[in-house]
């Protein structure tokens, strides 16, 4: 069998860096980008394998950007084979009506235009060989709203539906389409969300067993590793510590 190449964005930590290490160890090729490029450098060192490592600093909201980083591409690294749509994050947990603004237009920014600038620049090739499979990381807050998600659930239910999408202008060809929806999992994420507070963010977890970042990793390895004619169009995994709220009910005095 070739070797795959295997292209992830927000690779330098969380689910990213716990894909690397999975597909390394299958002896993939892997292009790995992210903004902080000594994280990357870090994380190449680390990699088990020797199907070579090629890292990129790379914020997707750049659109010119993620364009020069494929088009410049070394030979080895240049037919991708996995998309690894990871990059994405959640700030703040305000309700609508006092949330930073700013906050919202990074989300957007991030989680739906570098998405859809790294799937436009990537798949045209994935098409011409007819070969291919981009696995996008949604999260359970596109289906199921809490106080607080407001935009950050909104433009994860953009990445779910867009999979869809994706998936029905890919009939005909051998390009599949996997949305992976992952609930509580213990990485930088609540850090992220509020803003480098620790103590917050391990509030989140306290008392629980979250998911991982190698239980994510692992579950992309999954659905890559299915027969070619095989598609899993959307996988949503929690924690059996997390579930769904009951009906809330505002009952006025």
């Amino acid at each position: 069998m070739s070797v795959k190449t295997i292209f992830i964005t927000g690779a330098s930590s969380g689910f990213g860096e716990a894909c690397a290490h999975v597909f390394a160890s299958e002896g993939c090729r892997l292009v790995l980008a992210a903004r902080r490029e000594g994280k990357l450098m870090k994380l190449s060192k680390e990699l088990v394998g020797d199907a070579g490592v090629h890292i990129v600093q790379l914020d997707v909201r750049d659109r010119t950007a993620v364009e020069a980083v494929v088009a410049s591409l070394p030979a080895d690294f240049r037919n991708i084979d996995v998309l690894v749509n990871n990059a994405g994050l959640a700030l703040g947990l305000k309700p609508s009506h006092q949330v930073d603004i700013d906050d919202w237009e990074v989300m957007v920014d991030t989680n739906v235009k570098g998405l859809m600038y790294c799937t436009r620049t990537i798949l045209p090739g994935m098409v011409e060989r007819n070969c291919g499979h981009i696995v996008n990381i949604s999260s359970t807050a596109a289906s199921w709203p809490y106080p607080g998600s407001n935009v950050y659930g909104g433009t994860k239910a953009f990445v779910s539906q867009f999979s869809r999408n994706l998936r029905a202008d890919l009939l005909g060809t051998m390009v599949r389409v996997t949305c992976v929806q992952p609930g509580m999992a213990e990485t930088e994420f609540s850090k992220v969300r509020f803003h480098g507070d620790s103590d917050k963010a391990d509030q989140v977890y306290t008392g629980t067993e979250p998911l991982t970042a190698v239980d994510i990793a692992e579950t992309v390895s999954w659905v890559v590793n299915r027969p070619a004619h095989v598609n899993i169009n959307s996988l949503e995994l929690m924690s059996v510590d997390q579930a769904w709220g009951p009906l809330a009910v505002h009952r006025g005095d």
